[in-house]
């Protein structure tokens, strides 16, 4: 099991949203990457989905204690093991690709509910799209 996760949304730095608070002394940075997603914007937060023909933008952290930190990013993201089908996220091993070239594996919440009328985000990077840096 991998000890790093990606957050591409409300959990970036940026945010400070209480379920970040919970979480953020178990997290070191890494840096920011990318993985193969179409990202788009559900309104008060971004959803991304697997796809080979796009790059979603976000931030790599290592995870001081996975075993603390998972079980609260899978309360804070509507992803329970026990109904897969229904959750609103789905977390999942994926290949992210840092800044540099460098490859890791980590923990990524892709959005498993239909996406409505939301708008494609372009660029792939939701700070951009929000022009928060």
């Amino acid at each position: 099991m991998t000890d790093l996760v990606f957050f591409y949304g409300t959990l970036m730095r940026p945010f400070n949203w209480t379920g970040r608070i919970r979480v953020d002394e178990h997290l070191v940075y890494d840096g920011r990457g990318t993985i193969a997603a179409a990202l788009f914007d559900l309104g008060i937060y971004p959803a991304a989905v697997p796809t080979p023909d796009a790059r979603a933008w976000g931030e790599l952290y290592r995870m001081t204690h996975p075993a603390i930190v998972l079980p609260l990013l899978d309360e804070f993201e509507g992803c329970r093991s026990d109904e897969p089908e229904s959750n609103l996220y789905i977390r999942s091993l994926t290949p992210v690709t840092l800044e540099g070239g460098r490859e890791a594996d980590a923990w990524v919440y892709f959005y498993n509910a239909p996406l409505g009328r939301a708008e494609r985000i372009h660029s792939g990077d939701y700070l951009e799209h929000l022009k928060v840096r």
